[in-house]
């Protein structure tokens, strides 16, 4: 299953207004969020603190791209990670509860995946990233393949990311 990516995937310009947008709803509900990324390597991070005024909705990242990192500062168990692999719902969901568990957000987004041009499997593909998101409202999960080489399919990963927390935060309660 490979999935196209949508105008908004395509374009690294919708990014900085897809952090504008994250930003004006997490100032209205008085939230902070935080990231925990794998495959992507702190490029979330980087594209909510890119925009002035940050500090005031984005509480901190979470850089685990090892599995020791999962645990250790996320608190993924060791056990989960052996049982399903990095790059699994199992795990993005406990990176993205990890993150709120141990910051002072109240919602985080998650990313683990294949990002290549190597590592990839019949079962998961260059390509593959599991995605999960946690707000007060709980945990949702996704996974996604994006075609292209490491840097699109990283770029990719950040839009998705940040579109569907957005998407999320705006949905009727």
């Amino acid at each position: 299953m490979s999935n196209s990516l949508s105008k908004k995937e395509l374009y690294a310009p919708e990014q900085p207004a897809l952090t504008v947008d994250l930003a004006d709803i997490l100032e209205k509900k008085g939230w902070l969020m935080a990231t925990a990324e794998s495959c992507t390597g702190g490029m979330i991070a980087a594209a909510c603190t890119d925009l002035a005024g940050s500090s005031n909705w984005f509480e901190r990242g979470f850089v685990t791209y090892s599995n020791a990192a999962k645990s250790e500062l996320l608190g993924v168990d060791a056990a989960l990670i052996e049982r399903h692999g990095a790059v699994s719902e199992a795990v993005a969901r406990a990176m993205a509860q990890g993150a709120v568990a141990r910051s002072h957000a109240q919602a985080a987004v998650a990313v683990t995946g294949v990002a290549g041009p190597g590592g990839g499997s019949p079962d998961k593909p260059v390509g593959t990233v599991w995605f999960g998101w946690t707000t007060p409202a709980g945990t949702v999960t996704e996974m996604k393949r994006f075609d292209g080489d490491r840097a699109s399919v990283r770029q990719a990963s950040v839009v998705h990311a940040l579109m569907r927390l957005l998407e999320l935060l705006t949905m009727p309660a």
